[in-house]
């Protein structure tokens, strides 16, 4: 069954940079794109960022120019730095496939930024 395992949130100061992970298992990952949301309290979740099969990207406006999505197919990994964190960037941060027409996603890594 598909599986994914966020991992690398955490407390970081305004202006930090974190690394966050994406373990991915149970489908052919190569072969699928893969995104990066997230839900910061009361707000709807939303999209950081998007990877293609062949690796081209799309950023959400809020993160263009600090945040970097990126995938290693050899490992079944999806990683997104982020710098220049800004405290509106807490948000628990969730990892998605879509396969066929079925959405799937990780339980979340919270990520807070502090001012």
């Amino acid at each position: 069954q598909v599986q994914l395992v966020e991992s690398g949130g955490g407390l970081v100061q305004s202006g930090g940079s974190l690394r966050l992970s994406c373990a991915a298992s149970g489908f052919t990952f190569s072969i699928y794109g893969m995104s990066w949301f997230r839900q910061a309290p009361g707000k709807e979740r939303e999209l950081v960022a998007f990877i293609t099969s062949a690796g081209g990207t799309t950023y959400g406006d809020s993160v263009k120019g600090r945040f970097t999505i990126s995938r290693d197919n050899a490992k079944n990994m999806v990683y997104l730095q982020m710098n220049s964190l800004k405290p509106e960037d807490t948000a628990v941060y969730y990892c998605k496939v879509r396969r066929a027409t079925v959405d799937y996603w990780g339980v979340g890594t919270l990520v807070t930024v502090s001012s």
